[in-house]
């Protein structure tokens, strides 16, 4: 059996309604809605056919017809490339609030994207330890506190508070602020843990002063919040957004979709796993965990310099409007690109 044109046009059509109330499709409700210029009773055969094909099927207490995740993935392959982004001055003006510091913007990125989508919105984080370190600086917060910033490559900025056992002075921690920069400018992220001892303990024999102690007294407390820096930050908005749809009613099903959710380890694993291009759908089953079996999953890239640093995505049942949801999130990548390309790119500070 092959998909001729009408029985793509009555599939979409089906997929459309569906999307729109929910409810299964019969063949009358087609027949009103749309001018196929065919009778009930051909549209009826015709669905017939795309039931047998795996395309449809038949709830136990309708006399209707679903979309399957079969029909899902042949409509939104069948919209190809032609989906353009279309909200993107109206993004825009939304997350280009604060561009200085890149938690922001991510974190306003999420939020935005969660509203115009009415589903749940994700977004991983650059990992930082394959960055390198630009500057140290450390400021006093309270007598016993005391922040650490630290300006990445590109002016991504890291804050860190360390809780120190005795107060150390401005003019010192100014002092090994200038010492930390000198000596470990340069290193990747990742590698700052493992030279810290090394470069700080040389330095340290070059200081006859009580900075020599301070020093002592900082670096087990930076090495062990450096490490912590190598964990990927996520950033979410609208979980319980799930709940208006009534795929969802079910508040076991419910339960276990928004405990996974909340799990970030079990959220970046499935980022991990849903493909490496600019967009990536995954749709129903095709998904590898249980809990999503029901859910959809759009992802895109965002970029620095032409390199991916982090992945968007939305989150919402299979019976989502693709057409819309793709645009708004790219969209979203779109204006981020946009917005880390002028702001943090090195290209722009040259």
């Amino acid at each position: 059996m092959v998909m001729n044109s009408r029985k793509m046009k009555i599939l979409k059509a089906i997929i459309n309604s569906y999307i729109d109330n929910g409810e299964a499709v019969g063949s009358r409700t087609i027949s009103k809605r749309y001018d196929f210029g065919i009778s009930p009773a051909t549209i009826r055969n015709e669905m017939s056919d795309l039931e047998e094909m795996g395309f449809l099927l038949r709830p136990h207490t309708s006399a209707g017809r679903i979309p399957t995740d079969k029909a899902y993935r042949y409509y939104v392959d069948s919209l190809g490339e032609k989906i353009l982004p279309s909200h993107i001055n109206e993004i825009r003006k939304f997350i280009q609030i604060e561009v200085n510091e890149i938690d922001l913007l991510l974190k306003n990125s999420a939020r935005i994207l969660s509203q115009l989508t009415r589903y749940t919105s994700f977004i991983v984080a650059p990992q930082l330890k394959k960055t390198r370190v630009k500057r140290f600086q450390l400021v006093p917060v309270t007598s016993d506190k005391v922040l650490l910033v630290i300006v990445m490559q590109n002016n991504i900025i890291r804050n860190i508070i360390i809780k120190l056992n005795k107060p150390i002075p401005g003019d010192q921690l100014n002092r090994i602020s200038k010492i930390l920069t000198e000596k470990l400018s340069g290193y990747r992220l990742e590698d700052i843990n493992k030279n810290l001892k090394r470069v700080i303990t040389e330095e340290i024999y070059s200081i006859k002063d009580s900075v020599n102690m301070a020093i002592r007294d900082l670096i087990p407390y930076m090495i062990g919040n450096l490490m912590d820096m190598d964990d990927i930050n996520l950033y979410s908005d609208g979980i319980t957004n799930i709940l208006n749809f009534p795929e969802y009613n079910d508040l076991s099903k419910a339960k276990e979709f928004i405990s996974f959710i909340e799990d970030k380890n079990s959220v970046i694993s499935m980022f991990q796993t849903v493909g490496t291009h600019d967009l990536d759908i995954s749709i129903g089953s095709e998904n590898m965990y249980e809990e999503l079996r029901d859910s959809s999953l759009i992802t895109a890239t965002y970029k620095l310099n032409g390199r991916t640093i982090g992945k968007i995505g939305v989150i919402g049942p299979t019976r989502m409007d693709y057409k819309n949801v793709i645009s708004m999130v790219k969209s979203v990548s779109n204006t981020m690109n946009e917005i880390i390309e002028k702001n943090f790119s090195d290209k722009n500070k040259e």
